[in-house]
């Protein structure tokens, strides 16, 4: 099955921009996408020099785009945009290292037509590296 590209579908661009593919999107349900690090990326220069680690807070960010693209593509949503209402019980299992693939699930649990509830999960080869639970608020883009 072929996917359209992240940036068809939500507002977030280059750098900011967290996720590289779309693997599976089920409208107003769920999405699961990729992220491959390369070790180029802006802030492993800074977070660490000498030990580059993903910093969690982009792992939570990246899981809440892909929870964006499952609002999103719901024909109830086309042309809105999802933003953060907050981030509860976010853990971090494993650091995630440049050259890893982050391997990123969002379902989308309750959502009325301003706001909603859902989960995520990042992994790097099968392994939890972060979960989260979400609140989106929906606004006009």
């Amino acid at each position: 099955m072929t996917f359209p590209k992240p940036t068809d579908l939500i507002a977030h661009r280059d750098p900011f921009i967290f996720v590289d593919e779309i693997t599976e999107l089920t409208p107003g349900i769920s999405a699961s996408t990729i992220w491959k690090l390369t070790g180029d990326e802006w802030f492993f220069a800074g977070h660490f020099p000498g030990r580059p680690t993903l910093p969690g807070v982009l792992m939570c960010e990246a899981i809440a785009q892909t929870g964006a693209l499952a609002i999103v593509s719901d024909p109830k949503f086309a042309g809105k945009l999802p933003l953060f209402g907050g981030l509860d019980e976010a853990r971090f299992r494993r650091q995630v290292l440049p050259g890893d693939t982050l391997e990123i699930s969002a379902s989308i649990g309750r959502m009325s037509a301003r706001a909603g509830k859902g989960t995520g999960v990042a992994k790097v080869n099968g392994e939890i590296a972060c979960e989260c639970e979400l609140l989106f608020v929906v606004v006009d883009a």
